[in-house]
């Protein structure tokens, strides 16, 4: 099977039991995922009045987190590429959910720190390994909207999770323990994701049985199928960790590393600081605590946005455009002190960053070769990571010295960058297929045309 007949052979497929396999043992993983990447930011006000943590020390143990993030998004994707997705997977979604618990035993802000930063590998780990396999066995005429789904679903986990913290918090010095348990809940995950076949283009590089791969999940359509339609083979040539730096590769990673960058900083800049934020500014904690949980009820709708638009209109048009619309939003919750008015604006916040993320988690694979697209993912998605070891303590600076509203000018510029970034120099995926947007050779031609050494 050469990969252009592999890629014709997937896309083809309508969608049908195997794609709601994958939808719902994602999204489950999902919904533990993105609610302990909340945990922290929702127990950081408690921490404070029961612990007396300072800004500072809520910055260093958020720092920490980021930092755990870059290692198991770029170690991450390495290991996705070497020993496949689902594997990956079960592993990353292990590691997070058992150290999520650990951080309920922490007690000073050194062993909090140490707990985040390992529970930090694990979550990232698993997003690059999750986003990568969406996009390599969806059909291209679905690829968005099904990336859409499953964050759609996994969303529902922050609120979840804030109104879980909103309850459990209040109740005593020591409650704030009980917010980290819901991370550990994803081992529940687990059993379903075992139950997913591998990645078929990933065993097609690898040497697996891929042909077993589609076949089994073309007899999970339950009905007859079109012929593939034809499609071009491109010539091998050996794709190596350093060519992301190089060349064409290379121009589409710096592209991504910067708006991944900023995004981390605009996103995590008002998702993590606004319960705190708000605390500081003479909000009580109970009031802190039920604004932010409200406002996280905009991100499944924002998710369902991604669901409608990112196969109609592509990926680049809309992620630029929806980073533009972050940064009013954003702006305007800044310079409000009415409560319904931060509701609202913090609600639309939420929604947009939602609708974002679901578009760049899909634009991103979608750039890569398979033998380096965990790695390309992983890789940008790490840097964006790292830089928000800096994020909490620019965000405390600013703060410090310059007052509430500006945190929110900070966080409305760091969402025009993505927005010129991606719209000036992003090339367009939409209803291409991965191996024609990667400029993605055939391996079969390996053997008859360019002969390879490692």
């Amino acid at each position: 099977m050469t990969s252009a007949h592999l890629a014709a052979r997937l896309d083809r497929l309508p969608l049908g039991r195997f794609h709601r396999r994958v939808l719902y043992a994602l999204a489950v993983a999902f919904v533990f995922e993105f609610g302990d990447l909340n945990t922290f930011a929702y127990a950081a006000p408690a921490l404070k009045k029961y612990v007396h943590l300072t800004v500072n020390d809520v910055a260093f143990a958020t720092s920490a987190s980021f930092l755990g993030m870059f290692a198991g998004a770029v170690l991450g994707g390495r290991f996705a590429d070497r020993v496949g997705r689902r594997r990956a997977l079960l592993v990353s979604v292990t590691v997070f959910s058992v150290f999520s618990l650990l951080n309920a035993g922490a007690w000073n802000v050194p062993t909090l720190a140490l707990a985040r930063l390992l529970t930090g590998v694990g979550l990232s780990a698993m997003t690059v390994a999750a986003t990568t396999y969406i996009s390599e066995t969806m059909p291209a005429a679905h690829r968005g909207r099904m990336q859409a789904g499953v964050m759609a679903i996994g969303l529902l986990g922050i609120p979840i999770m804030s109104f879980t913290a909103r309850g459990v918090i209040p109740l005593g010095a020591e409650a704030w323990r009980l917010v980290f348990v819901f991370g550990g809940l994803g081992l529940i995950a687990l059993p379903f994701i075992a139950r997913l076949p591998e990645s078929p283009r990933w065993l097609l590089r690898h040497g697996g049985d891929a042909e077993r791969a589609v076949a089994g999940i073309e007899a999970e359509t339950g009905g007859p199928l079109p012929e593939p339609e034809p499609a071009d083979e491109v010539v091998e040539t050996k794709v190596r960790y350093r060519e992301l730096l190089r060349g064409r590769l290379g121009r589409r990673t710096l592209m991504l590393a910067v708006a991944w960058i900023f995004q981390t900083l605009g996103f995590y800049g008002f998702v993590a600081w606004v319960p705190t934020l708000l605390a500081e500014h003479g909000f009580s904690l109970v009031h802190s605590l039920t604004f932010s949980a409200l406002t996280t009820l905009g991100a499944v709708p924002g998710a369902l946005l991604a669901w409608v638009i990112s196969d109609r209109f592509g990926r680049k048009l809309p992620i630029a455009l929806v980073a533009t619309a972050v940064a009013v939003c954003g702006l305007a919750y800044g310079m409000t002190f009415n409560a319904v008015a931060i509701v609202a604006f913090g609600f639309c916040v939420n929604a947009l960053i939602q609708t974002f993320a679901a578009l760049i988690y899909a634009y991103t694979p979608e750039l890569y070769p398979t033998e380096l697209r965990n790695s390309g993912n992983g890789l940008v998605y790490g840097l964006g990571r790292l830089s928000n070891i800096a994020g909490p303590l620019i965000v405390a600076a600013i703060f410090g010295a310059f007052g509430y509203q500006p945190v929110f000018v900070y966080i409305g510029a760091c969402w025009l960058v993505v927005a010129v970034t991606i719209g000036l120099f992003g090339p367009r995926t939409g209803m291409r297929n991965l191996e024609g947007i990667a400029g993605e050779p055939d391996p079969v031609a390996r053997a008859r045309t360019v002969p390879v050494t490692e």
